[in-house]
């Protein structure tokens, strides 16, 4: 049986998909489970610094913080062609869930056979997205003249096919699928209500939900070099060192390990 798939996925880079992978695993393995991350985008491989980082961070301290299991899988390891690359992910998939009970996979912000296949895996389909008509553009082509949605946009078609390719596999269960919007504070209050309203008809039509992602982007970004998450930072610097930034910023990371109801 298979552990758990959670995909975070989505084509436009700088979403923020690593440091939620991240945030993620660590959050799930303080809460008891065993989770392993795999990297689907070894030429950048943000995922897999991030780990780096946190190895090294953890050595020089001396500290003992949970840390994830670590894949990387490359599309030409399955021989490029679909076929060989859902018998590469079945293969690790059945060799990782005799350890752990979650997989998280990384996936890059480009259309590629590899993060193709395996969002047909999602159990948990988690793609992060900034509060902003370019990020919006992802999933929905917008008709400028009266706002209204034209229909889904190439992303949004991706997601349907391997929902499609999941259900021929014969997987009754479909892919939840999380939009995680993350508000930016220059977002005008105008556009904001149209985001809202545009994001809310998508939801009905091809089939989502929306969950609060993460506003305060500067403090997430600063634990990269450590490779630290917010849930790490009281162990680390004691309860007394949190910022009210932190603070809140750690519980949109608890409200996402909610809103998965695993």
């Amino acid at each position: 049986m298979h552990a758990h798939i959670i995909v975070v996925g989505n084509e436009k880079g700088g979403s923020g998909k690593s440091t939620t992978v991240m945030h993620l695993a660590v959050g799930l393995l303080r809460q008891g489970i065993q989770v392993a991350v795999a990297d689907l985008d070894a030429r950048q491989g943000t995922i897999s610094r991030y780990f780096e980082n946190r190895r090294h961070y953890v050595e020089k301290e001396g500290l003992d913080l949970p840390m994830p299991e670590l894949l990387t899988l490359r599309g030409e390891d399955g021989g490029g062609d679909t076929e060989g690359i859902v018998a590469l992910i079945e293969g690790v998939l059945e060799d990782v869930s005799q350890r752990v009970q979650v997989v998280i996979f990384d996936t890059p912000g480009a259309d590629t056979a590899l993060s193709r296949v395996a969002h047909s895996y999602a159990d948990t389909l988690i793609t992060p997205m900034n509060d902003s008509f370019i990020d919006l553009d992802v999933l929905a082509r917008i008709n400028t003249q009266d706002m209204s949605v034209k229909g889904p946009s190439h992303y949004a078609e991706l997601v349907w096919e391997q929902r499609m390719s999941r259900a021929k596999r014969g997987v009754r269960k479909t892919t939840d699928w999380i939009v995680m919007r993350s508000r930016m504070g220059h977002t005008a209050t105008k556009n904001k209500r149209e985001i809202d309203r545009l994001v809310d008809d998508l939801a009905k039509r091809i089939g989502f939900r929306t969950v609060a992602g993460f506003s305060e982007r500067v403090i997430f970004r600063e634990l990269f070099h450590k490779g630290l998450t917010l849930m790490d930072v009281a162990e680390v610097k004691g309860e007394g060192a949190l910022s009210m930034s932190h603070i809140a910023a750690r519980q949109e990371v608890r409200a996402l390990l909610e809103a998965l109801k695993l």
